[in-house]
């Protein structure tokens, strides 16, 4: 299984040029990956290890492998992943609130 790169991905974003004083804007060539793309992919690998750890599971379940380690490594990466996934959830729910309370 791939390593969890959850945090890594949302760390790969660059910050908008846009935003800083003076600085002209890259093209959309230039600049990093969209936040909504990082956060689509990560969601998306957040359930392919979901998806990992039911197999894992069922293959147990059923016989078909007897390799209790490696299901229940499936199902701790898994279950960091969604808890990490619901970190960044939260962390941004509250950056929304905040900003929502900011007077203009």
């Amino acid at each position: 299984m791939d390593d969890i790169t959850l945090l890594s991905k949302l760390q790969s974003l660059k910050p908008a040029e846009a935003l800083r004083p003076g600085a002209e804007a890259k093209k959309a060539d230039e600049q990093g990956p969209a936040f909504s793309e990082v956060l689509k992919s990560a969601i998306e690998e957040v359930s392919g290890l979901e998806s990992e750890a039911d197999q894992a599971i069922q293959e147990l379940i059923t016989g078909q492998n007897d390799n209790i380690h490696e299901a229940m490594i499936a199902l701790q990466k898994a279950d960091v992943s969604f808890k990490a996934m619901m970190e960044v959830r939260d962390k941004l729910i509250g950056a929304y609130k905040e900003i929502m309370r900011m007077q203009v």
